[in-house]
């Protein structure tokens, strides 16, 4: 199979696409065919090893997961023996931080592991995107006990974490304020924020409002910054540590103070949280936003882009290409013929082959239409790709 390879930590250009050994599903375990993935901060960091802590989870001297890839979304192609809960041919999304594996055309997950059946009106590069930032959002959300009717102010909320927070805080009725740049007002305003601040024209400095939580959801504001718009008795929460490392050292510290706390989330998900996060798009009230969408072999290109830090909210990989759902029909037919033998057997399961290699197809030109900007193909041709 394909997949994104790096075998040592560097910038972008130290990953390689190579063709590497399949996984192999064990009894309690999916093998997943990748239809789409995506590259984030979380692949960047333990990419680059950058901070050097990371190094604690992914490796002293060289990565212990040489593909990366902690969110996906594809199609079960074998289902263990001790599997009840999924079947083959059922769509899944999911996250796999730690073991990784994403950047690949296979993968192998725990079925009791974060992954969820995707909702039958999601695009695989939507539901990619579901799971990195909105687990990091919900996390923090749950850290501050936010309930319905408080007031919440988002720092950053056109990046993964952020538009994700705007969406997921809404949907449980807090108030949200969100702070963005010009360009991008309206994208945060129809992610259902009540007020949206500029942060380019000063209106952010100038603003005296007060919340019960400020979420510094990129890590670019500081407690110190911020303490003004908090509430007596008000929590401050950020994704990054903070100058110094303050904001690791502040939760300690604040509880003895009069005033503002600052908690610090260290985010878990699970497969509740999955099926939470597919709950909400399906109802509609969570949507992840994707930026870009680049092949497989243009990776390097995607950590590129994220790495400038301009991203909004999701950049997808679309591991599927019209050319190389051809290039899998013969794999694909013995994978699906593998055991047959009667003549009718064999009729359906080629008529099985054709399916999927029409819905591969169909994916790909879905990704290649939406990437030049050909929305009336998109529109005449959306019952086609849906899943």
């Amino acid at each position: 199979m394909r997949a994104a390879v790096h075998t040592s930590y560097g910038s972008p250009d130290v990953v390689r696409i190579q063709s590497v050994e399949a996984p192999v599903a064990g009894n309690d375990e999916l093998l997943i065919k990748v239809h789409a993935t995506t590259v984030n901060r979380t692949d960047c960091h333990y990419r680059a090893a950058k901070p050097f802590v990371m190094r604690l989870f992914s490796g002293l001297t060289r990565p212990r997961a040489t593909i990366l890839g902690s969110e996906f979304a594809g199609e079960i192609v074998v289902a263990g023996c001790g599997v009840t809960a999924f079947g083959v041919g059922d769509k899944v999304f999911g996250y796999c931080e730690g073991k990784f594996g994403a950047h690949a055309e296979y993968i192998v997950v725990r079925a009791d592991g974060p992954v969820a059946v995707m909702p039958p009106s999601l695009f695989y590069d939507e539901a990619a995107a579901a799971t990195e930032g909105s687990h990091y959002a919900l996390s923090h959300i749950r850290r501050a006990a936010v309930t319905s009717g408080q007031d919440v102010l988002v720092y950053g909320a056109t990046g993964g974490i952020g538009s994700a927070a705007v969406q997921l805080l809404k949907a449980i009725s807090a108030n949200v304020t969100a702070v963005c740049a010009t360009a991008h007002l309206d994208l945060v305003r129809g992610l259902g924020a009540d007020r949206v601040l500029d942060y380019t024209t000063g209106e952010f400095a100038t603003h005296d409002h007060r919340y019960d939580v400020v979420f510094d959801a990129v890590g670019q504001a500081s407690f110190g910054e911020c303490r003004r718009l908090l509430k007596p008795g008000a929590i401050y929460m950020s994704t990054g540590p903070g100058p110094g490392y303050q904001n690791l050292m502040l939760p300690l510290i604040s509880p003895l103070l009069r005033g503002a706390r600052v908690l610090f989330s260290y985010p878990k998900i699970d497969q509740a949280m999955v099926g939470y996060f597919r709950d909400l798009m399906e109802s509609g009230q969570f949507r992840p936003v994707v930026d870009r969408r680049y092949p497989l072999a243009d990776i390097v290109d995607a950590y590129r882009y994220v790495e400038t830090g301009q991203k909004i909210g999701n950049v997808v990989i679309s591991v599927d290409s019209p050319a190389q759902a051809d290039q899998d029909a013969p794999a694909l037919a013995a994978e699906v013929l593998g055991t047959t033998t009667k003549k009718d057997t064999v009729n359906a399961a080629l008529r099985e082959v054709g399916q999927r290699l029409v819905r591969l197809r169909a994916l790909a030109r879905l990704g290649e239409m939406s990437d030049r900007g050909d929305f009336d193909g998109l529109r005449g041709n959306k019952a086609t790709y849906r899943k």
